[in-house]
């Protein structure tokens, strides 16, 4: 790798452990971690106390992976965001810590988020 790439990857990793520095989740506000991959976007509810995932979806769920919605996208992140906020509230959940991991908060995550505080989750 040249030295550009190898330090754009040290600096999401350094974005990552600032962030989950912060962020953890308990039995009464979860986390909501999001994974984005170069094809895929992945949302899960976790709590850490007890190290197990509530619910999560993603981009290749049965739901979406044979519709329109299979790609990543802003339009299949606000897709998700209103799918694990309707989830949520199906488990009792209403309030969340929001993980973003080492992704910047814009675009696929903003729409994510903005779809998921619509949809009735608050962070």
């Amino acid at each position: 790798m040249d030295k550009s790439t190898v330090k754009a990857h040290q600096v999401k990793i350094k974005r990552a452990y600032r962030v989950r520095k912060h962020v953890r989740g308990s039995s009464q506000k979860p986390r909501m971690c999001v994974v984005k991959t170069n094809k895929h976007i992945q949302v899960q509810i976790v709590d850490d106390e007890i190290g197990k995932t509530l619910t999560s979806i993603s981009t290749q769920s049965k739901a979406l992976k044979n519709s329109e919605f299979k790609k990543k996208n802003k339009a299949t992140a606000k897709v998700l965001g209103e799918k694990i906020a309707e989830q949520a509230r199906g488990l009792g959940i209403l309030q969340v810590v929001f993980d973003r991991g080492p992704y910047k908060y814009h675009g696929i995550l903003a729409e994510l988020a903005t779809a998921a505080r619509a949809g009735g989750l608050q962070f």
